[in-house]
């Protein structure tokens, strides 16, 4: 019965009202244009996310695993770090937007967001910046 009433009810949703939905890239591009203010503060917080070797490790970690995904009672042992350190560093990744976080039971389990990390790659992308042009000797 339920599924049938979303099967209904879906079907009256407007094509328009699902682009709303989509995730928008975090950041534009930083050597396409000139980067406001904003832009630049938002995009800074996200490399600072990353920008520690104990986080690295566990987004490393976390995208070999099988499925892509890992137990934060997984991922103690492979930084090196107390519980509540690793903890402390999934809470940043995640708060950046880098990481998903689902609650199975007594455990979190943490996804990449791949679509953040290509997001970043992509605002640092020099596809479409003109190459600099070689200084002629004397």
């Amino acid at each position: 019965m339920i599924s049938t009433f979303f099967d209904v009810f879906a079907g009256h949703i407007e094509i328009c009202q699902y682009v709303v939905m989509t995730p928008t890239p975090c950041c534009p591009p930083v050597l396409q244009g000139r980067l406001g203010k904003n832009d630049a503060e938002e995009l800074a917080a996200t490399f600072k996310a990353l920008a520690d070797p104990a986080r690295l490790q566990l987004l490393s970690f976390i995208a070999t695993q099988p499925d892509a995904e890992a137990c934060v009672c997984h991922l103690i042992e492979p930084v090196g770090l107390s519980q509540p350190t690793v903890s402390h560093h999934l809470k940043l990744l995640h708060a950046a937007g880098l990481l998903e976080r689902d609650k199975r039971g007594a455990w979190v389990w943490y996804r990449i967001r791949r679509d953040r990390l290509d997001a970043l790659r992509a605002a640092l992308s020099t596809a479409g910046v003109p190459a600099p042009r070689k200084a002629k000797r004397a």
